[in-house]
């Protein structure tokens, strides 16, 4: 299946699918989210493949994840947007290999000459060094602490993590300097390190948010392919709630048609094991996303495909995506307004407070020993 270069592909107007259909076979990317693999934005020439009736055996090869060291300068990433809580994260992982077809940090592969698609979810990146970098910007002079956000782009806790084992090195820095954290992940290797978040935890230094896309494991295998099943997800829910770790579940991403009628259902289940609060992300599509997300529909779901992007776009102003500062998380107009007034209903009838649990920042110390870096 030889590939041909050529500007940015034509879609027909009107055809369901949006990128070529046969990029690359469906036996190679089985256990895979993305159904096509897509130049990145920033690439001189685009790829598309096509089969000239000489493919060899190796065509249908599954396709293997590789892992690759990146030297990172910093570890600590800020940020000045106005509408999320923290203003500084730390994604241990570059790529992610869940594979979330609806995943918006795939994009970002497009950084570093990679495809948003089908290489975001088997060429990722590991920081090398990790707590050592992090030791010096939390020892650096000046230094004013306020909760990192761990895994807001790719997730802390994906499978090479149980090699790698970078967020557990950070969450170890994170201990010592007595340092807020709050975890986002959809994995339950979480309770792993359920030590470390313990003693966080006794000093209101942490919070761990599960991401819950579905209860139903046919469409989690299709959406989320290499993610931890659902009730793993509840009983990490669980297992943290019972040693007094404070958890949020999220409720992401809501997709229109798909997904959205399990809400409750979500909000109900994270409850009924200690879910402390809760939240939800309605879908997004920014850039390369939009092609991606609407191709697996294609291969999938073709039937909702063109409601479900209806209902997305009344949500984004009439478009795939609306980076709207305060609106980018949950839309705007009938529909998104419905999920939000059902979000506020189901937080109401189950318990969940209103106003999230704020984490310490009084007890951060640089250990003495640090000084043995310099």
């Amino acid at each position: 299946m030889p590939d041909t270069i050529s500007g940015p592909s034509q879609i027909a107007p009107g055809s369901s699918r949006r990128l070529p259909a046969m990029t690359p076979r469906p036996s190679s990317r089985r256990g895979r989210g993305a159904t096509a693999n897509p130049s990145g934005r920033f690439e001189a020439a685009h790829r598309e493949s096509f089969d000239d009736g000489w493919s060899g055996s190796d065509e249908t090869a599954p396709l293997r994840t590789e892992v690759r060291p990146e030297h990172a300068r910093s570890l600590i990433t800020r940020n000045t947007s106005p509408d999320i809580s923290f203003d500084r994260s730390i994604n241990p992982y570059r790529g992610c290999e869940h594979g979330c077809v609806y995943c918006f940090a795939r994009p970002n592969h497009a950084y570093v000459g990679l495809s948003p698609g089908l290489d975001f979810e088997t060429k990722l990146f590991w920081k090398v060094d990790a707590g050592t970098l992090l030791q010096r910007e939390l020892s650096a002079p000046g230094y004013s602490p306020a909760t990192i956000a761990l895994g807001t782009a790719t997730d802390p806790y994906q499978p090479i993590e149980r090699e790698h084992r970078v967020t557990r090195a950070v969450l170890e820095v994170l201990v010592r300097f007595r340092h807020p954290v709050g975890i986002v992940t959809k994995s339950n290797l979480v309770v792993r390190d359920i030590d470390l978040l313990t003693d966080l935890a006794q000093d209101g230094l942490v919070k761990v948010a599960i991401s819950v896309t579905t209860l139903d494991p046919i469409l989690a295998r299709r959406l989320e392919p290499r993610a931890p099943h659902p009730q793993k997800r509840l009983d990490a829910i669980g297992a943290l709630s019972a040693a007094g770790i404070p958890v949020m579940v999220i409720a992401a991403p809501i997709i229109p048609s798909l997904n959205d009628h399990e809400l409750e259902a979500i909000l109900t289940a994270a409850r009924e094991r200690g879910a402390v609060e809760a939240s939800h992300v309605l879908l997004r599509l920014p850039l390369e996303l939009d092609d991606l997300v609407n191709d697996w529909f294609a291969e999938h779901y073709p039937g909702r495909q063109r409601h479900v992007m209806s209902l997305v776009r009344a949500a984004r102003s009439g478009k795939a995506y609306d980076a709207a500062f305060g609106t980018r998380m949950t839309g705007t107009g009938a529909y998104a307004d419905l999920i939000r007034q059902r979000m506020r209903l189901a937080r109401l009838r189950l318990g969940y407070p209103e106003v999230r649990r704020r984490l310490r920042t009084d007890l951060f110390r640089v250990p003495t020993d640090q000084l043995n870096l310099f």
